[in-house]
């Protein structure tokens, strides 16, 4: 049976801004991987500096919307939007022009593709965005939305976007089961993020140091590198940390790491390209994530498909990625001799941890293929629009 090819608009505050940016790099891979499934993906996001207002990135049709002064534009791709947000009036009202104008440039995107699907990534603020222009809308939670929809008044926003919604997602078990308490019971179905596996496979020209591990986010509170420096500082093995990413807290974990004495035995290599972290992945032993509440954990999906295992949290959508004992290990959130345990374990035992990483990329093609999320996005699509509208 031929299927028919569809259409769909993506609105989004995160995508990619040149070829191999970080930042929304996972919506990029879904749209990519939508392709093989006859979807014909066309992304809709904020402006930002020195960005194109139509271009095409890796395949992807991209129209970015002007919403504010060029020197205000600066909530979207940084991931300081709350921050800057909850700073200052000029961030509030920033917010309230991004929601206003992308709505009107979402209703003129609808109305010049006729996409038959509008999907939302995030329900803040792009849930906002996307609906109430006549074509159903889906929207993926992908963790910071369901975070802010813990408060009595945001939770009664998100209900009242998900009620103009045909479809609702989250990309971890997890953040599925706290959207569905939000909404009051609501179905909301797991759909996971591709990963990237042809950028992110073993190394044959890459050799792992058995005693270097590895920490990649944003430095701040909830991604827990503080934890991890504690860790450091109470091992019992003489195990090294790079730290990749940059964020408002560097400056005071730089300094943290000073006053524990472990400052010599971490390499802070700040923000990198997204195509630079496979070989990072690569000579590590194992990549450490003492995140809480996250809503997936996308980096230990590629450091699995590197054969890197992961040492992580047993929190949030971080046991969707991680099988204790089978991909690598979880510790209770905030029990910190336990984590420097247990990393001190990878050390110890780098058979084992080998052992992990090959199981951890078996799992990680099975779940998180381009062709296994893809196929299940469409399958999603299909089913809206074979419903009764």
């Amino acid at each position: 049976m031929t299927r028919r090819p569809l259409r769909v608009l993506f609105v989004t505050h995160a995508f990619p801004r040149y070829a191999g940016d970080a930042a929304g790099a996972f919506v990029l891979s879904l749209a990519q991987a939508l392709r093989a499934q006859d979807v014909e993906v066309h992304v809709l996001a904020p402006s930002g500096p020195g960005l194109a207002a139509a271009e095409r990135i890796e395949g992807i049709h991209v129209r970015r919307f002007r919403y504010a002064p060029q020197a205000w534009e600066t909530l979207a791709y940084t991931g300081t939007m709350a921050e800057q947000v909850s700073a200052s009036v000029r961030g509030k009202l920033t917010l309230a022009l991004l929601l206003w104008r992308g709505r009107r440039a979402a209703r003129r995107e609808v109305r010049a593709l006729r996409p038959q699907l509008v999907h939302a990534h995030w329900w803040f603020p792009s849930g906002l965005m996307a609906g109430g222009h006549g074509v159903p809308m889906l929207i993926t939670s992908h963790g910071s939305d369901i975070r802010l929809a813990r408060s009595a008044q945001s939770r009664a926003l998100f209900q009242r976007v998900a009620a103009g919604a045909a479809g609702l997602f989250a990309v971890s078990g997890w953040l599925a089961r706290q959207a569905r308490e939000a909404l009051g019971g609501r179905t909301v179905e797991v759909a996971p993020m591709p990963a990237h596996t042809a950028r992110f496979a073993p190394s044959e020209e890459v050799v792992r140091v058995k005693d270097r591990v590895l920490f990649v986010g944003r430095l701040n509170a909830q991604k827990g590198l503080d934890d991890l420096l504690q860790a450091l500082a109470r091992a019992r093995r003489g195990w090294t940390l790079d730290v990749v990413g940059d964020g408002p807290d560097r400056e005071m974990l730089q300094e943290r790491a000073r006053a524990l004495g472990v400052d010599a035995r971490v390499q802070w290599l700040g923000h990198l390209p997204h195509d630079a972290l496979p070989a990072i992945y690569a000579r590590s032993a194992a990549l450490v994530i003492p995140s809480t509440d996250e809503g997936l954990g996308l980096v230990g999906v590629e450091a699995a498909l590197c054969e890197t295992p992961a040492v992580a949290y047993a929190s949030g959508g971080l046991t969707d990625v991680v099988r204790d004992g089978a991909t690598g290990w979880l510790v209770p959130a905030g029990d910190i001799a336990a984590l420097s345990q247990a990393i001190d374990g990878v050390v110890e035992r780098p058979t084992k941890a080998r052992a992990y990483g090959a199981a951890a990329r078996v799992r990680a093609l099975a779940a998180f293929s381009p062709e296994a999320v893809g196929a299940r996005y469409r399958a999603a699509y299909d089913a809206v629009l074979d419903r009764p509208q």
